[in-house]
């Protein structure tokens, strides 16, 4: 009996087959795929933990409010923001409300309540930065992978019309290997794009709803130091 008939897996021929029959291109098209996969998954991996902990620690601003004093609601926030997103506002606000006229400065010259709103800002744009990190990264991941991937299946396509070209007759096993690894190019091109697409619009989202509440603190910061403030101490 033939072996072939008897184990049809031995017939088909795996990755490694495949692998053999790729050429210097097809195989610089593989690991640059795999090198966009390594670093969208550690980015992904790091993101997901650090928002994660962004939202965990969000309930401290409401914690804030009910704190005795301004010095009392900083440190509990700070001790609840591990990522230490909201705490900066607090803090750096607070010093700039209390800026001594004494101090020979642009600050010290400036208005109270503007300069609590240049700090705050600057603040913001920390924060967006620093949750914007990577973003950019894997949205080019998710937009180019396929295309490298599609190379790929290109070169591999070529090199199947050169088989047959130089056996002269459409022979399927001249034709198989090089179409099987197009294919294999075109699914990895694949599987490194979509988690990074669909990681790419779930960190915007995150990122959307904590600026939107960094916003709405920082409104609320300045409400307090530039009204609240001067009349409990009136």
């Amino acid at each position: 009996m033939n072996p072939t008939l008897a184990n049809p897996a031995a017939a088909s021929p795996g990755l490694a087959h495949y692998w053999a029959q790729g050429d210097a291109v097809s195989h610089t098209v593989a690991y640059i795929l795999l090198l966009m996969s390594v670093i969208s998954w550690f980015y992904i991996l790091s993101k997901s933990w650090s928002s994660w902990r962004i939202r965990r620690s969000a309930a401290a601003v409401e914690a804030f409010w009910k704190a005795p004093s301004l010095d009392d609601a900083i440190a509990q926030l700070r001790s609840a923001d591990s990522e230490n997103v909201y705490t900066p506002l607090a803090a750096r606000s607070a010093e700039a409300a209390n800026v001594s006229a004494q101090e020979k400065s642009l600050n010290a010259a400036a208005d109270p309540g503007e300069l609590i709103t240049r700090t705050l800002r600057q603040e913001i744009n920390r924060v967006s930065a620093r949750l914007e990190s990577g973003l950019t990264l894997l949205a080019s991941v998710g937009s180019t992978a396929p295309f490298v991937g599609l190379f790929g299946t290109v070169w591999g396509i070529y090199h199947a019309l050169l088989a047959v070209s130089a056996s002269g007759t459409v022979q399927i096993d001249k034709v198989a290997g090089p179409v099987g690894e197009a294919l294999i190019m075109t699914a990895l091109g694949l599987v490194v794009a979509i988690p990074a697409v669909l990681a790419y619009n779930a960190f915007t989202r995150v990122n959307r709803i904590t600026l939107a509440e960094l916003d709405g603190f920082a409104h609320d910061l300045h409400a307090f130091l530039t009204t609240g403030a001067r009349i409990g101490k009136q």
